[in-house]
Parts: C-alpha cells; structure tokens; sequence
C-alpha cells in the first residue's frame, strides 16, 4: 500500500512556526518538554502551550525591516530618453522645403 496525501492534514513532526518569529519569546532548557513559549503579538501576552502550524500574526524574523531593505538598495537613475522616429539631420528641412517649391 502507498502513503495516501491528505490536503490540510494534521502536519507530523513538524517544527514550530514561533521558532521563527520576531514576535516569540522562546525559552528552551535542557530536554525537549523544558520549553515555553510567549507570544508578545497579542495583549496581553499569551502562553503557548502547545507546537503552531499556522498564525495570522507571524512575522518572520529573518526577513529584512525596511529600513535594511533601503540601506541595501541601489538608486537607479533612468537614462535621457532618445527621440522616437525618424533622425532628422542638420539642412534635412531645407532639403525638404526646397523639393518642395
């Protein structure tokens, strides 16, 4: 028999999603039941007693503030913007005026 995939199913021996998130206070001791984990995004602060999959407030810490995003960023300046169409050179309009008589 194969391994059937449920979509939504119950995630098995995933990580937490508080690991990495900048709005977690984890505090983790020697074996793995010594862990507790605070949330400082709602008020008052909640505690965690258990591993989360999914959150609405989740902001990751590892992703970069805007402030290092524009420290970061190089400033593109555009090109002057050439004439579209035909090139028209010195005395082409006398050219022009003059076939024309």
């Amino acid at each position: 028999m194969s391994n059937t995939y449920i979509k939504g199913g119950t995630p098995i021996g995933s990580e937490s999603l508080c690991r990495t998130c900048a709005n977690a206070q984890i505090m983790t001791g020697y074996r793995e039941s010594e862990q507790i984990t605070i949330c400082t995004n709602v008020v008052p602060n909640v505690v965690m007693p258990f591993k989360v999959y999914d959150c609405s407030g989740y902001y990751d810490k590892n992703r970069p503030s805007w402030e290092q995003m524009t420290k970061l960023a190089i400033d593109v300046t555009p090109s002057p913007i050439k004439p579209v169409g035909f090139k028209v050179g010195s005395g082409f309009l006398a050219e022009v005026i003059d076939s024309e008589d």
